[in-house]
C-alpha cells in the first residue's frame, strides 16, 4: 500500500487578490506535502483543461466588457470541467488537491465586488462544481496597494482600479467571517518563508483532525 492510499484525500484552495502569492505558495505547499509522503495534484481555476484554458483567455484578457453574470457563468463552466477532469480523478486516486482559486473567487469578484447575490453564486456554483468544494480555503490577505505592487501583470479584473479591489478584499474577509469552519485568513504581508509557515500551520489542523490525512 502506498503512502497516499492510506490517507483521506483532501482538497485545499488558496484564494486572494492577484499579488498575494497564491501561485508561489501553492508550489511550496505541494512540495512540503510531498515530503510528508502525500501525493499532490495542483490545479488552477480557471484552466488546466482544454475548455478551461480557452475560457481563461476570454475571462482574463478579453477586450470586451463582459457582464458580471456572464463572467460568473463562464467561470462556473470552466470549473465544472476542472472538477470532472482533474480534481475528482486525483481525489479518487487518493491524492490531495491544492488549487489556485475555486468557487470563493466567483462569490467575491462577481458577488461582493459586482453586486450579484453571493448566496445565489454559492448555490449555483456548488451545483456547477458537482458538489465538490474545498475542505479548507486559505485566503492570502494583504492591503490593496501592496497587492498591486506585487502583482506581476494586470488582467481585466486588476485593471478595474483600487475601489474595486477594496470591495474584493472586503468580500474575502466577509466570507471568512460567515464560514470560519472552512475559510481561514492568512496574513500575506511578510516574506515568502514567513507566509508559508502560516499556511502550513493552518494545514496542520487538517492533519490533526484526521491522522490518516
Amino acid at each position: 500500500m502506498t503512502a497516499s492510499s492510506r490517507r483521506r484525500p483532501v482538497f485545499l484552495a488558496l484564494e486572494g487578490m492577484d499579488g498575494s502569492g497564491k501561485t508561489t505558495h501553492q508550489g511550496l505547499l505541494a512540495d512540503d506535502l510531498r515530503r510528508r509522503g502525500i501525493a499532490v495534484t495542483c490545479c488552477r481555476d480557471p484552466g488546466d483543461t482544454w475548455v478551461g484554458q480557452r475560457l481563461r483567455e476570454i475571462l482574463l484578457h478579453s477586450r470586451d466588457d463582459l457582464q458580471p453574470i456572464t463572467e460568473a457563468l463562464l467561470f462556473m463552466a470552466a470549473r465544472s470541467e476542472l472538477v470532472r477532469r482533474v480534481i475528482q480523478p486525483a481525489m479518487h486516486r487518493g491524492e490531495w488537491v491544492v488549487g489556485d482559486r475555486f468557487l470563493l473567487s466567483t462569490v467575491v469578484y462577481q458577488g461582493h465586488a459586482a453586486d450579484i447575490d453571493p448566496e445565489w453564486l454559492w448555490s449555483v456554483g456548488s451545483r456547477a462544481a458537482h458538489g465538490v468544494l474545498p475542505d479548507l480555503i486559505l485566503v492570502l490577505d494583504l492591503p490593496v496597494d501592496l497587492a498591486v505592487r506585487r502583482a506581476r501583470k494586470q488582467d481585466r479584473f486588476e485593471a478595474r482600479g483600487p475601489a474595486y479591489q477594496e470591495r474584493v478584499r472586503l468580500g474575502f474577509l466577509r466570507e471568512a467571517e460567515r464560514h470560519p469552519e472552512v475559510i481561514r485568513i492568512v496574513d500575506a504581508t511578510g516574506d515568502v518563508e514567513e507566509v508559508q509557515r502560516r499556511i502550513r500551520h493552518e494545514v496542520e489542523h487538517v492533519l490533526e483532525r484526521d491522522p490518516r490525512a
